[in-house]
């Protein structure tokens, strides 16, 4: 029996047939579009994911104080937390911080964040595998001890125990003195074991521990070596999307070098000027230094080796 429609006309199968050849078009156009939406989404470089987002996501630890912790108020606060709000001003985008254990910080650059604002310091292994920023702050890597302690040198640091997160180049550079690095998760956790006398010494930046220093004068501790060259402290950005980026941040760097921010928020929270590189400390109870830093550099990914974040 013919179909008939609602008029009691035959239907027109042709008419049917186009309709649906259109809906299957339509419903085609879509899946493509959203198919190739989410492609050039998941293709985008980190640079244009933020200027598309209008937000930089930052990783920190903020557990180093004076680098990244948490105030009386419970907020997170410290010299890199407002280098971050800084730098996304520049770029005209909004901060968001996430923090997360140092050892897994470089897992997630380019994936979960966008960069590392977290006085991480120049290394060739990270040059390698990151894009490196032109340096916004550089320090000096000390050996610490318990005062009264036969550590003098770094060379004293053969057979000795020493402490500092898995992951960070203090440890490589304890151990390539002989000692034991015992992992840790935090600054105050080292320090902690340090006074204890559960290690010997660790290895730290001189204006972290200064500002340690001076919030528990007692703690018995004391600088046993400087290092003879200080270490460029860069953000850190994913190498194969970060091009642009890394552009978009040395120029926001260099602003906030040449209007004082930098300068400021070091002296806020150093209490001196960090900023350019500063002369080596002589002390005459300082009488030895780790060797095989490079001179000063401002290229990218071409700056002096170093210890980085704890």
């Amino acid at each position: 029996m013919q179909q008939v429609n609602r008029t009691g006309k035959p239907a027109n199968k042709k008419a049917m047939v186009r309709n649906i050849i259109i809906i299957g078009l339509i419903v085609a156009l879509v899946a493509a579009g959203l198919i190739y939406a989410y492609v050039k989404k998941q293709n985008r470089t980190t640079w244009e994911k933020i200027s598309d987002e209008k937000k930089i996501v930052i990783a920190m630890e903020g557990d180093w104080l004076p680098w990244t912790y948490h105030g009386d108020d419970g907020k997170l606060t410290g010299f890199d937390y407002e280098v971050g709000l800084a730098v996304a001003k520049k770029l005209g985008v909004e901060a968001q911080f996430e923090e997360c254990p140092w050892d897994s910080i470089f897992a997630g650059i380019g994936e979960r964040y966008d960069v590392c604002i977290n006085g991480v310091d120049w290394t060739k292994e990270r040059a390698e595998s990151y894009i490196l920023s032109k340096p916004y702050l550089y320090n000096y890597p000390v050996l610490i001890v318990r005062e009264g302690s036969d550590i003098k040198s770094f060379e004293d640091l053969k057979g000795k125990k020493t402490a500092n997160t898995a992951s960070s180049t203090y440890a490589a550079l304890a151990e390539s003195y002989g000692a034991t690095n015992q992992p840790v998760d935090d600054l105050n956790q080292t320090l902690q074991q340090l006074s204890d006398g559960r290690i010997d010494a660790t290895i730290n930046s001189a204006d972290t521990f200064k500002v340690y220093k001076d919030q528990h004068p007692d703690c018995g501790l004391v600088i046993a070596a400087t290092a003879d060259s200080a270490n460029s402290v860069v953000i850190v950005m994913p190498k194969d999307k970060g091009d642009t980026l890394a552009v978009e941040i040395n120029k926001a760097i260099d602003e906030l070098l040449a209007d004082g921010t930098l300068r400021d928020l070091s002296i806020k929270y150093f209490g001196t000027d960090l900023t350019i590189a500063p002369a080596a400390p002589t002390d005459a109870d300082e009488e030895s230094a780790p060797s095989g830093t490079a001179e000063e550099g401002d290229n990218q990914n071409t700056q002096p080796t170093g210890g980085d974040a704890q």
